[in-house]
């Protein structure tokens, strides 16, 4: 496979962190193989010396650690056993997959207070998990970044069609896509939807443009993160986080309902199972939200909960979609199998969110005998609450759209069709009128 890097949208965040004067060391968060060591990897381009220590693959590093956390001690030690040298300024000091070793992501906070001129960037699968561990890890004196799947733009930046997405993102209701460039939008992003942004996937597509052996590296990419499954915790058997993983395949995209996992697993192993996929980034959660007043977050219901997977392309490996009817059909509602339209939409306000904080993703529904109701997201933009309804395709009445901006007196939503879908990058608010 071809070890081309394709640009990624916290690039240019890494590279203004690097060049801030009060620069806190920084956690680079987010689910196993979404790209976190290939950015800083790009990042160290920047610096005339680049020191990557991995903690997984080097055990013995560990002792560095053990004895008091002194962050130039710490370096002269490492630099002493990799030969290697580390000089503030110049060196940019890469600590992976440190959550195999919960001191050194205590020692962070030391960098910051003793060591403020070295550039000191740290990741690691299952960080989450180690920080739960910690009673704290630096607040205040250590930064965060979040990470995802590729996003559609930069999707389309890997496939070399940054002029078509310029196009695209200057279009607009009023100035809609010629329908040339739209019949090719549509085509490109069905790719996406099957494909999917984990790296390593899309380095395949675009190395073969080859949709099946895309598919292989799907089901390696899987087999992988489910082999994490014992590593999540000792208490939490493998098995039950399997089996609640799969009921979240089966009932991705509707509200979760217990009783439809497993009868063997009591509600709360399955609880206890859904939150570490969630601290894994493998699964994420959209919470029912009131929407009555801001901070959406401030009137939520935890007990309503729909749940996404990371990632659509694994999402529809797992659900075994027929291919035929994503890539080949102009019919949007058979492409929207699982809901992988509403699903797609969800990601992409996480990916197109600020990197330095972690969205949490709302919906609104309205549970009435003969009167169901249900709005796909809640956003806040700005101090207004917009409610956003995905449609895939182009025909529906909205009626639960219209529904919640007359119960909440609104006058403004957005409404994803398929001919505008490929806005989320900015939810454009338009009026909606009946």
């Amino acid at each position: 496979m071809s070890n081309t890097y394709f640009n990624r949208l916290i690039d240019s965040e890494l590279l203004a962190w690097s060049k801030e004067a009060d620069r806190k060391p920084i956690l680079l968060r987010g689910a196993r193989q979404v790209g976190k060591s290939s950015s800083v990897r790009k990042l160290a381009g920047h610096f005339e010396h680049f020191f990557e220590v991995n903690f997984e693959k080097n055990k013995k590093i560990h002792k560095l650690f053990d004895s008091d956390l002194i962050p130039k001690q710490i370096c002269s030690d490492l630099s002493l056993h990799f030969n290697q040298p580390i000089i503030p300024g110049k060196t940019l000091l890469f600590l992976d997959e440190i959550q195999a070793c919960p001191q050194a992501i205590s020692a962070l906070r030391f960098f910051y207070e003793d060591y403020p001129e070295l550039h000191v960037i740290a990741a690691g699968s299952l960080l989450e998990f180690a920080l739960e561990e910690l009673p704290s890890f630096g607040v205040g004196r250590i930064g965060s970044m979040y990470m995802y799947p590729f996003s559609f733009s930069e999707f389309m930046s890997a496939c070399g069609e940054n002029q078509l997405w310029d196009y695209v993102c200057q279009s607009s209701p009023e100035n809609p896509l010629h329908p040339v460039f739209h019949e090719k939008m549509l085509d490109i992003l069905k790719q996406f939807l099957v494909i999917g942004g984990m790296p390593a996937v899309v380095a395949k597509f675009v190395e073969s443009r080859n949709i099946l052996d895309c598919q292989k590296t799907l089901s390696d990419l899987i087999n992988s993160l489910k082999t994490d499954f014992a590593k999540y915790k000792q208490r939490i058997p493998a098995l039950q986080i399997s089996t609640v993983f799969d009921s979240v395949v089966k009932q991705a995209g509707t509200k979760f309902i217990f009783s439809k996992s497993v009868r063997e697993f009591s509600h709360y192993q399955i609880k206890q199972a859904l939150e570490m996929l969630k601290m894994a980034g493998l699964v994420i959660p959209v919470v029912h939200t009131s929407a009555t007043g801001l901070p959406l977050g401030a009137e939520i219901n935890p007990k309503k909960q729909k749940m996404l997977l990371l990632d659509t392309g694994i999402l529809q490996r797992l659900q075994d979609f027929d291919l035929t009817d994503i890539l080949f059909s102009n019919d949007f509602d058979l492409i929207n199998k699982g809901s992988i339209a509403e699903m797609y939409v969800g990601l992409e306000l996480l990916k197109t969110s600020s990197c330095y904080t972690q969205r949490q993703l709302y919906y609104w529904q309205r549970e009435q005998k003969n009167n169901h109701a249900e709005v796909d997201y809640v956003i806040q933009k700005g101090e207004k609450i917009i409610p956003v309804e995905v449609k895939s395709g182009t025909s529906g009445k909205m009626q639960s759209l219209y529904l919640f901006m007359n119960e909440k007196n609104r006058n403004t939503a957005s409404a994803l069709r398929s001919k505008i879908l490929f806005n989320t990058i900015e939810l454009r608010s338009i009026p909606c009128t009946q």
